[in-house]
C-alpha cells in the first residue's frame, strides 16, 4: 500500500489478516477460537457460522444496575479502547477516519476531533504504521462481532493537538512540553511514534489487567490473542523510538512519567531507556520479566488524563460508553 491508500483499502487488508488468522487457528487445532474469529468476517461456506457460546449458561446482557462486571462489559471496554486505536492509526496513515459503518452501536455515538495524515519520509516506518493500522481495524471488526447487539457505539474522541486533548495533557504532565504548549502527534514521524507510544502502552496494560477477570474461555483466548498482537505493535513502536537516540528515549521517559501521574501512587510505567547505555527497555517488565497491568479504572485515569475519579476527559471528552466501566478510579 501507499500513503494514499483509502481506509477501505486498509480495511480490506485487515480482512485478509483475519482470514490468515482463521486459517492458522484451524491448522493449529484451535477449533473453538477459530469459530469465534470466523464470526467476524463471514464464511464462504453455505452452512451458518457457529456463534461463540460459553460451555455454561449464556452471558447475560448487562444493565445499568449491574453490580458485577460481565464478560460483555469487558468486551465493550476493549471495544471503546479499540475505537481510539483504530481512529488514530487510520488518520495517521490515510488522512481519513474509520468507516461510519464500524462506529454504530448502543449509546450515543460521538464524533472524532482532530486527526491528520502523517508524512512518512522513512519508508520502513510508513510500512510499520500501515501494518498496525490494518491490525487495529481487524480488531475493531472482531470486537464488534463478538459483542453483537450489545456492541457500544464509538464515543466522542479527541485525537487532536488541543490543550484539553489526551496527547497534550500527557505531554504537559511529563514535562515534554511547556504548560502552555500543545503536542501535535501528526507533525512529524517522531511525534507520530510518541503519540502511538502514549496510546498503545496503555491499551496493552489494560488488556493485561482485564483478561484474568473474563470467565468465558473463548473470549479469554481471543483477548489473549489480541493482547499478543498489541504487544508486538507496542514493542515495534518502542524499539523505533529507542533507535532514534537520546532525545527520543528521554521523551518516552517524560511521557511515561506523565502517564504515571494519572494512574496512582505506584510507579509502574516505563519509558524505553535502560538502566544504562548498554541496555534498552523495549519491554516494560517487573523484576520477574512480566509485563505490568492496569485495572480498568487506572487505564481510564490515564486516558481521561486525570488522577481523580471522573467520567471523561482527555482522549474521551465525554467518557466511554459502558454500563459498568465508564468512571475512572480515584488515585
Amino acid at each position: 500500500m501507499t500513503d494514499t491508500d483509502t481506509p477501505i483499502q486498509v480495511l480490506d487488508a485487515g480482512e485478509r489478516r483475519r482470514d490468515e488468522r482463521r486459517r492458522f487457528m484451524q491448522l493449529a487445532g484451535g477449533a473453538t477460537l477459530a469459530m469465534g474469529l470466523a464470526a467476524c468476517g463471514g464464511s464462504s461456506s453455505s452452512s451458518p457460522t457457529p456463534t461463540p457460546t460459553s460451555t455454561g449458561t449464556a452471558t447475560p446482557t448487562p444493565t445499568a444496575s449491574s453490580t458485577v462486571a460481565l464478560d460483555v462489559d469487558y468486551l465493550n471496554f476493549a471495544l471503546q479502547l479499540q475505537y481510539l486505536e483504530a481512529q488514530y492509526f487510520a488518520w495517521a496513515t490515510t488522512g481519513a477516519g474509520v468507516a461510519a459503518s464500524l462506529l454504530t452501536g448502543t449509546g450515543t455515538q460521538g464524533t472524532v476531533t482532530g486527526g491528520a495524515q502523517v508524512t512518512f519520509s522513512t519508508a520502513l516506518l510508513g510500512q510499520y504504521a500501515r501494518e498496525i493500522a490494518a491490525g487495529e481495524l481487524a480488531h475493531l471488526g472482531f470486537l464488534r462481532s463478538a459483542t453483537g447487539a450489545a456492541a457500544a457505539a464509538q464515543p466522542a474522541l479527541d485525537i487532536s493537538s488541543s490543550a484539553t486533548g489526551g496527547f497534550t495533557r500527557i505531554a504537559r504532565a511529563g514535562g515534554l512540553i511547556g504548560a502552555s504548549d500543545t503536542f501535535d502527534p501528526y507533525a512529524s514521524e517522531l511525534n507520530f511514534l510518541l503519540g502511538a507510544f502514549m496510546i498503545q502502552d496503555v491499551v496493552v496494560s489494560a488488556y493485561r489487567g482485564a483478561i484474568p477477570a473474563i470467565t468465558n474461555l473463548l473470549y479469554v483466548n481471543a483477548a489473549a490473542d489480541m493482547l499478543a498482537t498489541k504487544s508486538y505493535h507496542a514493542a515495534m513502536i518502542r524499539s523505533q523510538l529507542y533507535a532514534l537516540g537520546t532525545a527520543a528515549r528521554t521523551a518516552t521517559d517524560q511521557l511515561s512519567n506523565g502517564r504515571d501521574s494519572f494512574d496512582g501512587v505506584t510507579d509502574i510505567d516505563q519509558g524505553v531507556s535502560g538502566a544504562d547505555s548498554t541496555v534498552s527497555n523495549v519491554t516494560p517488565t517487573d523484576s520477574n520479566g512480566i509485563v505490568f497491568g492496569r485495572t480498568t479504572g487506572q487505564a481510564l485515569n490515564v486516558l481521561y488524563t486525570n488522577h481523580a475519579a471522573v467520567v471523561g476527559g482527555g482522549f474521551f471528552p465525554n467518557g466511554i460508553i459502558s454500563t459498568y466501566f465508564a468512571s475512572s478510579d480515584a488515585n
